[in-house]
């Protein structure tokens, strides 16, 4: 598949499910399923000769678990996974690194990722806490889908992330390390989740993205009630410049959603670009007072859904953080604790 027109190539189809692709010798490309729209999520596996070592794992569900177990005696010809890395700590990424450790897998990922996801995975909350509650009034959320939130159990990651034992191995910025035969260069970035850990083979032109590089999507970039003040598009944007200057045409990407590509210069600048864009319609739509939520259709350019207001919400605060953090727009809260954005 080759589509020239954006300079963007993608050599590899997916693969079939229970199967692997080869991607380059020791590196096999997986597959596992997401229950949502984005119904997929990849993982690698890289052949140390005495077993594998995983990048990422999917989310700890029944029909994951199962289809591990096929994969660990179809394409993985039965050798033990002796080392998990997980780029970060979002569910569909280290859902299953737990059950893995519990099967004698090492945990390598950077110490942002791991105090995240083992937080995360201690809280449980049988309902919405009052800030959470605050944060989604603040942000404007619809009042009939705030009542239904108020009473329906929210999402929790121990629902779908295996409980992490204590012990990790800690990778940062900088760092190297050996999967599949390689020397691999750790890099980290932010915005869509903080001290995310990408991976720059040494020896050849493969580079695994994670969720911070990926070819078709954007990653989501969301303010959240745990940092309501945050600013994770500007650390976005930074992260992007950051890894434009290592970033090469001949690079062959691994990314955590969609298919492998090259051309990741261009792509960069197209991330780039996308948040560009949808600020310049922001500013302008902030000539009266908006919600976040009321900013939605100058954002994303189509409507919303239920099934994905929460990352729409969340991704309307990234953008509204980024300019209160800038001096280019301000905010008053309401009487019915709505914040209203405008510019400044």
């Amino acid at each position: 598949m080759d589509t020239r027109s954006t300079g963007l190539r993608y050599p590899f189809e997916p693969p079939a499910p229970g199967g692997s692709v080869e991607i380059a010798e020791g590196v096999l490309w997986l597959r596992l399923p997401l229950p949502m729209a984005l119904d997929h999520v990849n993982v690698y596996a890289l052949d140390d000769g005495d077993g594998w070592t995983l990048i990422d794992t999917g989310l700890d569900t029944r029909r994951a678990r199962a289809e591990w177990l096929a994969l660990l005696d179809g394409p993985l010809a039965g050798h033990p996974v002796r080392r998990v890395v997980v780029t970060h700590h979002h569910p569909d990424h280290i859902g299953l690194a737990g059950w893995f450790m519990a099967r004698g897998a090492e945990l390598v990922t950077t110490r942002t990722a791991w105090l995240y996801a083992r937080m995360l995975t201690l809280d449980e909350q049988p309902a919405a806490t009052a800030e959470q509650l605050a944060f989604w009034r603040g942000a404007g959320m619809d009042p009939a889908l705030l009542e239904k939130r108020r009473t329906e159990r929210p999402f929790n990651f121990c629902d779908v992330v295996h409980p992490l034992p204590l012990g990790f191995t800690r990778i940062a910025e900088g760092d190297s390390l050996t999967m599949g035969g390689r020397r691999w260069r750790v890099h980290c970035g932010d915005g869509h989740a903080p001290e995310h850990a990408t991976f720059w083979s040494e020896a050849d032109d493969l580079v695994i993205g994670g969720d911070q590089l990926l070819p078709s999507i954007s990653p989501n970039i969301g303010v959240y009630p745990t940092e309501p003040l945050a600013d994770p598009l500007g650390e976005w944007i930074d992260s992007c410049r950051r890894f434009a200057t290592l970033a090469e045409p001949r690079h062959l990407v691994l990314p955590g959603h969609k298919l492998p590509f090259t051309g990741l210069p261009l792509r960069l600048r197209q991330l780039e670009e996308n948040h560009d864009s949808a600020i310049d319609r922001l500013l302008a739509h902030l000539d009266q007072p908006r919600t976040a939520t009321g900013c939605f259709p100058v954002l994303f350019r189509r409507s919303i859904g239920e099934g994905e207001y929460g990352l729409a919400m969340v991704e309307a605060m990234a953008h509204l953080t980024y300019l209160l953090h800038r001096g280019l727009a301000k905010r008053d809260q309401s009487p019915e604790g709505n914040w209203m954005w405008s510019r400044a």
